[in-house]
């Protein structure tokens, strides 16, 4: 099954993602007059502030599996496509009672007017649908295709995965090979490394001198004559 797949260490915070997924879901498909539909397109994206200044992270629907959104939604307004996996909301059944959003681990519902919606004036629960009449039509979902940077990457999640791990050890053992381990007044430890090193090599010394010791032994007992020889005068 194919997904989108998060990389947040590359995104910039351009935005892009979140106007062309509004622009996807808006009547014209048109972002020079999309902004002047009654209701206004709404984003199903959020590119949402990190932990420092030049972080951020496009925050998106998991189309988890089990879905807790599914689980609680008390019309049926919320089902799963079979063919795609993706997690959907049908507007007209939707009331707006936010059940979906309490449960949701990734908070990635809101809440406004669509022209789907049962009236204009209910807000109904807006979620990522996965760009799901582009994938029937072969295509790519709208905020992959438009992102520059790759934080947002479409394809099979194991593929995506193995990738990302591949790039990340690569990073970590080019990091590696131009750092230097030993710092620059020295090596802290120099001195019990030596002293583990001299007691190695004392270790082997005594090793070799208890063999040669026990050779020579086995030497001296294989030509001495016995006690009955020595007794007797010696071998007859």
């Amino acid at each position: 099954m194919k997904t989108v797949f998060i990389n947040p260490e590359r995104c910039i915070g351009c935005l892009q993602c979140e106007l062309a997924c509004a622009v996807e879901h808006s009547a014209s498909k048109d972002e020079a007059t999309a902004y002047l539909e009654t209701p206004v397109p709404r984003k199903r994206v959020h590119v949402q502030a990190g932990p420092v200044p030049t972080f951020a992270f496009p925050n998106r629907c998991r189309h988890c599996d089990p879905a807790p959104c599914l689980q609680v939604c008390p019309t049926g307004a919320i089902s799963r496509d079979e063919e795609h996996g993706l997690v959907l909301v049908n507007e007209k059944k939707c009331i707006g009672c936010a059940m979906c959003a309490v449960v949701c681990p990734f908070d990635v519902l809101t809440f406004h007017p669509l022209p789907e919606g049962p009236t204009p004036e209910v807000a109904v629960a807006v979620k990522c649908d996965g760009c799901v009449d582009r994938l029937s039509r072969g295509g790519t979902p709208a905020c992959v295709e438009v992102c520059k940077v790759d934080a947002l990457v479409f394809g099979e999640l194991n593929d995506l995965v193995a990738a990302g791990r591949v790039r990340e050890t690569g990073a970590v053992l080019a990091a590696t090979g131009a750092t230097s381990t030993v710092p620059p007044g020295g090596d802290p430890l120099a001195g019990w490394h030596a002293w583990g090193a001299a007691e190695v090599a004392a270790a082997k010394a005594a090793s070799t001198r208890s063999r040669y010791a026990s050779a020579t032994s086995n030497s001296h007992a294989e030509v001495a004559p016995s006690v009955d020889e020595q007794n007797e005068g010696g071998p007859q």
